[in-house]
């Protein structure tokens, strides 16, 4: 049933991935696991009154800030070495707690920004910055499902990746003079390498990814059977070498 998201699975956390701040991969599956029974109390109550369900309500930008939301609301619950920032708006999303004066700052260095996206790249922010980013990429239905009639599907996280990022990890995205989108910088090539390579969570099994890649680029080169004919045929016989000395 759509009403109900998919659940998390214990066995695609990565052991191996680096996470700042004294955070774990029990804490964010806590985290993740708590947003999907909000989002089934919450669905299942629509559904029980004929009402659609929240990720059919919710325009896409906006049912995305509310998983980030509530994902960094809910992940010091269970972390205790972080906390939300006080700081409104502030950057990033959660701090160490005591590292900064009433543990609030409006632009600090140290801390976890937190994102959420149905995208699995391209991901985008305001500002490009130096920043330890965590992005937690997921599947649901949009508003616009219906009209183009996509079946319902139950929610599920996809992926969470997590990287320290630096303002060269950023590009900022142009928009023409009668476009009224806010201007905003879009991870590159080099900031998705990062946080790729430092996986958290993952349905597609990363690791044999790679070591597929790896098995292939250890295949030695085939050898170039025309270029070692030519080489053999360059070199003069026994025999020939012999009728060269009674021609001199």
């Amino acid at each position: 049933m759509a009403c109900s998201a998919t659940a998390v699975d214990s066995n695609k956390f990565n052991p191996m991935a680096t996470i700042p701040c004294g955070c774990t991969t029990d804490h964010i599956k806590l985290a993740m696991e708590e947003f999907m029974e909000f989002l089934n109390l919450v669905n299942s109550t629509l559904n029980a009154k004929g009402i659609a369900r929240l990720e059919g309500i919710m325009m896409q930008a906006n049912f995305s800030s509310l998983v980030g939301e509530f994902i960094s609301s809910t992940l010091p619950r269970h972390c205790l070495t972080i906390t939300k920032n006080r700081y409104h708006n502030g950057h990033p999303d959660l701090v160490p707690k005591g590292h900064y004066a009433d543990d609030k700052v409006q632009h600090g260095s140290v801390g976890i920004e937190i994102k959420a996206s149905r995208r699995k790249s391209g991901w985008q922010g305001h500002n490009a910055e130096d920043t330890w980013l965590m992005v937690f990429v997921f599947v649901s239905n949009t508003p616009v499902d219906t009209a183009r009639g996509i079946k319902p599907i139950p929610f599920r996280f996809v992926a969470v990746y997590g990287a320290e990022l630096v303002k060269a990890d950023w590009t900022f995205a142009g928009r023409s003079a009668t476009s009224r989108r806010t201007i905003t910088a879009g991870i590159n090539e080099s900031g998705l390498r990062k946080l790729k390579q430092n996986w958290i969570y993952s349905e597609v099994p990363v690791a044999s990814k790679n070591k597929k890649a790896t098995a292939k680029s250890s295949k030695p080169p085939k050898a170039n059977k025309a270029k070692t004919a030519t080489k053999k045929s360059s070199k003069p016989t026994k025999k020939a070498a012999k009728n060269l000395k009674k021609i001199d």
